[in-house]
């Protein structure tokens, strides 16, 4: 049987949830700027009710990212790292820490460089953009240039917060956590490949999550408009710039894409089988936000392993696709010093 790994799987500190929960400790919305950003509850940093969903859905390995951490100051994402460290250390082998950092802050060379060498975190996590710094930003560049180095992949999680100036665009209906989020991953995809990030950084590996907001819907589109001369704009123009090779090589190539944020739909992931190789794409749940119970995460597994995609491309969903990504114990290496 498969090693199943679940790429998508949050958790904050309860220091950083518990102020922000409602009376009773009831589930709390927070917001910002009059957009609703994120629903805080308990599930957050209860690792034994995450412990009990993956036991529930045959799940051996989760990657954990902290919504609280992605687009945060320096000092936040240091302390939630730490917590992640040791909530590895309690739970030797069933999660795999990502590494939070500020890359607008001097600080975050260092702090990765603790969370790979001190942790044994296997990535990076990011947000789709930092408030209005996007993802080919040349600011990002060195941060891209140190994971490759390292071997360390990055995990793209839509941003929380509506990106600056687009509030009134969605202020109403819960738009922006319902399908702004998908846009907002859609757009950093792009930029990736169009800002040549990866021409830049060819051994960079990405997994974009939510199946890259449902980009292969509309990749045929996409591939479309890298024909610029057609279009009638010019190399020097922003808009008529495209990556050294065809779109679809860095999805081959640099990119993957989790199945969280679908809730659990397998219908999604064969939407996403007819643009994507199915060796690009990577098991994820979006515990504990989408799917919040045992139940449901077990289902997904179930209706995943039912649903008539074939033995090799399910196998390599569950697990078999990004296993080389979280091959190492990231305990191991603290573990073998203290012995």
């Amino acid at each position: 049987m498969v090693r199943v790994i679940d790429f998508h799987i949050h958790y904050t500190p309860e220091a950083l949830v518990r102020p922000n929960l409602g009376e009773g400790g009831r589930p709390k919305v927070t917001w910002e700027s009059g957009v609703p950003r994120y629903t805080q509850h308990e599930g957050l940093f209860r690792i034994d009710r995450h412990l009990e969903c993956m036991d529930a859905a045959g799940i051996d390995v989760a990657v954990l990212s902290s919504g609280a951490g992605m687009g945060a100051d320096h000092d936040t994402c240091a302390f939630i790292n730490a917590d992640l460290a040791k909530v590895a250390m309690a739970n030797a082998g069933r999660f795999r820490p990502l590494c939070h950092v500020d890359p607008r802050d001097d600080r975050w060379r260092r702090e990765v460089q603790r969370c790979a060498d001190e942790y044994g975190f296997p990535g990076l996590a990011f947000p789709s953009s930092f408030g209005s710094l996007q993802l080919d930003d040349p600011l990002l560049q060195p941060v891209y240039e140190e994971a490759a180095r390292r071997g360390m992949f990055v995990f793209v999680h839509p941003s929380l917060a509506v990106p600056p100036g687009l509030e009134s665009y969605w202020d109403r209906y819960d738009l922006y956590r319902c399908v702004g989020r998908e846009h907002e991953l859609v757009v950093a995809t792009c930029r990736l490949v169009a800002g040549r990030v990866f021409d830049q950084v060819p051994e960079l590996q990405v997994v974009m999550s939510h199946l890259g907001g449902g980009i292969a819907a509309i990749i045929e589109r996409i591939r479309g408009y890298q024909d610029k001369g057609h279009l009638g704009l010019s190399p020097d123009s922003p808009h008529g710039q495209v990556a050294d090779n065809p779109f679809d090589h860095y999805f081959d190539h640099n990119m993957y894409f989790d199945t969280g944020g679908v809730f659990g739909s397998v219908n999604a992931i064969r939407a996403a089988l007819t643009e994507i190789r199915p060796e690009r794409i990577l098991f994820g749940t979006d515990y504990p936000q989408e799917i919040r119970d045992a139940r449901k995460m077990a289902k997904f597994t179930e209706d995943l392993r039912a649903a008539g995609l074939g033995e090799g491309v399910v196998d390599g969903i569950l697990g078999r696709n990004g296993a080389h990504l979280v091959a190492a114990d990231p305990t191991a290496r603290v573990r073998s010093s203290e012995s």
